[in-house]
């Protein structure tokens, strides 16, 4: 037989059989019940599970594959550990004329000493549900673990098709994890189990975080030193410089309080790149930009050219005085101011990194030596 069973059978106990049900995994319930469950793991360690899996094999039949479980019977009957050592194959009854059903792949123990069913054995059975027009799955019965539910569609047969096996709903994973007492669960289709003692703990994959039995429910466990404590787990700091997160905003714990965190602004600076235009120079340039993409630039230009008089409007001739680089330009043509000590206007920086300068101070002059200063803050693209 494939299916085995530790300490079963009343004519004797064979080694193969000790050796290969030798689980070691129980995690208890109560003072005598343990959890049923199978044991987790796979060969390439990708996967929680992969004992018991369920594939399909024809229209009807499907394959149970190899692994190691716990059952647990009544509180006095104790855990039954159980092994498939080889993959198996199990075979469904064809549909019902009118009606689907929805069929249970269990792992099951007969003890004739606990259900006076006249036999010792261990089984992979299908339980049959009753077809309805609206089927529900069957009861599990006593002393099994249940592995999967199918879907039997109406007239489902080896002639007919079979099984609906890739439609969504027709296969459903209903196995669950145990581990030894003090282990870590690792969580399956069991995140909703009440724990059996505080301080037992379990890793939810669904939520992914570790969480601790308080008694009443599963707490997400804080972080360790120097970790961020997740939100709603941490009321008071442990250390300065201790940090949690409080509902999406990251805090700080200070000694006294939590301060909402504010982490030290990135930025880059340049001084090179800047391009005079015809009828001037570039004396100097520096810009500063933040990681998020606000500049603030100053160049210095110097009239090489002949001079240029505003009237007494302060109007001149778009003055081109320079260029940016390229990665410092605004996303928007913006205002800028401009001085020189002796006059003062304004000047348009375009998107195209060109600042002309548009105006300037009643009957002033741009002289040729002066140096004048350009400074504005935008938005880069």
């Amino acid at each position: 037989m494939p299916v085995r069973s530790g300490w079963l059978l009343p004519l004797g106990q064979t080694r193969q059989n000790t050796r290969i049900t030798n689980i070691g995994a129980t995690t208890p319930v109560n003072p005598l019940g343990v959890r049923s469950g199978i044991l987790p793991g796979t060969y390439d360690g990708k996967f929680r599970l992969g004992g018991l899996w369920l594939s399909q094999a024809g229209p009807m039949t499907a394959t149970v594959y190899h692994g190691k479980a716990v059952i647990q019977g009544g509180n006095s009957d104790g855990a039954y550990p159980v092994a498939l050592d080889q993959d198996m194959t199990i075979t469904f009854g064809d549909g019902d004329p009118l009606n689907p059903r929805i069929d249970l792949v269990v792992l099951r123990v007969y003890d004739n000493d606990a259900d006076l069913q006249g036999k010792y054995d261990a089984v992979v059975e299908i339980v049959k549900g009753e077809p309805k027009a609206a089927p529900v799955a069957p009861a599990s019965p006593a002393r099994s673990l249940v592995l999967f539910s199918v879907k039997v569609k109406a007239g489902a047969s080896a002639g007919t098709g079979g099984i609906d096996w890739t439609a969504s709903g027709t296969v459903t994973d209903l196995r669950t994890t145990t581990v030894a007492v003090g282990g870590i669960l690792p969580v399956y289709n069991n995140a909703a189990v009440q724990g059996s003692y505080p301080g037992q703990y379990q890793d939810n994959e669904n939520s992914h975080v570790l969480q601790r039995w308080d008694g009443t429910s599963w707490v997400a466990y804080p972080k360790e030193v120097g970790g961020i404590a997740p939100s709603g787990t941490v009321s008071a700091g442990s250390y300065t410089g201790q940090f949690r997160d409080n509902s999406g905003n990251l805090q700080r714990w200070n000694g006294t309080t939590w301060v909402n965190y504010q982490p030290p602004l990135e930025n880059e600076t340049t001084t090179a790149g800047a391009t005079p235009l015809a009828n001037w120079s570039v004396v100097s340039f520096y810009a500063r930009r933040t990681k998020s993409g606000l500049c603030t630039m100053t160049v210095t230009v110097t009239r090489t050219g002949a001079q240029v008089d505003a009237n007494s409007a302060g109007n001149i001739n778009d003055e081109p005085l320079c260029t940016l680089p390229a990665g410092w330009r605004p996303a928007l043509s913006v205002e800028a101011v401009a001085c020189d000590g002796y006059g003062s206007g304004g000047a348009n920086v375009t998107t195209s990194g060109q600042i002309d300068l548009r105006t300037w101070s009643s009957n002033g002059a741009l002289a040729a030596g002066r140096n004048i200063r350009i400074s504005a803050t935008y938005i880069l693209p």
